[in-house]
């Protein structure tokens, strides 16, 4: 494993669950990925720290960033991040790899301004739902609505989240949940652009990553998948999607 590492999907899917448990069972492996931190305009969230998950900044000073050299400045459902292209640099010279964990409109724009041409990446998407039940709910004789059953399902996952996270929600914390729940069909869309599509059915807070210490059900096929890929492996748990999936 030599390449630039993005793993990406909508809010909530499994990605901070995913990369904590390579951390936790795989400890060489992730010792190698040293993770970007990207400036962000948002608060911090419960647990969340500056300088280790984001630089915490108002969105002035990031919406500054557009027009510096050296630095990529992406929308991400309102929020407004950006990253040092040095950073990458930094890591590389350092012997580790850089990774890239978040939404993928960030993976989007460093693809607009040519990054990943300019570094090797091995790009993995975390999707929700699998090739085989997008296909399965868009069978006209199900008459469903493929957007609303993913927000749906999604806003689920935040709920839990969120109400984990808080306890009673505010009025804010709701209308957020709805912001990330009913983009996730957009973000999902992305998945086409990625090297490898990955389902993963528990997103974060599921119990199925740490209840009972080792991950089970799809956290864990999530876990081996990823594993095998940064290995180099074959894995028959990963998906290619093209962009028909999703139109």
């Amino acid at each position: 494993m030599d390449k630039m590492v993005v793993l990406a999907g909508p809010s909530c899917v499994g990605k901070g669950p995913l990369f904590t448990a390579l951390r936790r069972f795989y400890p060489e492996l992730a010792s190698r990925l040293r993770q970007l931190v990207l400036f962000n305009d948002r608060a911090p969230r419960p647990g969340e720290e500056e300088g280790i998950h984001y630089f915490f900044r108002p969105r002035g000073a990031i919406e500054a960033l557009r027009d510096k050299e050296g630095y990529v400045v992406a929308d991400v459902l309102g929020d407004l991040q950006a990253l040092e292209v040095a950073q990458i640099e930094r890591i590389i010279a350092s012997g580790r790899i850089p990774f890239f964990e978040g939404s993928p409109f960030v993976p989007g724009k460093l693809r607009e301004v040519g990054l990943f041409d300019r570094f090797p990446t091995l790009s993995i998407f975390l999707s929700p739902l699998s090739r085989e039940e997008i296909l399965y709910l868009k069978d006209p004789d199900r008459a469903v609505d493929l957007n609303r059953f993913i927000t749906d399902v999604q806003r689920h996952k935040l709920l839990h989240r969120t109400q984990r996270q808080k306890g009673s929600l505010s009025l804010k914390d709701l209308e957020n949940i709805e912001k990330r729940s009913n983009n996730a069909l957009l973000e999902m869309r992305a998945a086409c652009h990625f090297d490898h599509v990955i389902p993963l059915h528990d997103g974060e807070g599921h119990e199925n990553w740490d209840a009972f210490y080792y991950p089970i059900g799809s956290a864990r096929k999530a876990l081996l998948a990823f594993v095998a890929l940064l290995q180099g492996q074959a894995t028959a748990d990963v998906e290619y999607w093209g962009e028909d999936v999703l139109l």
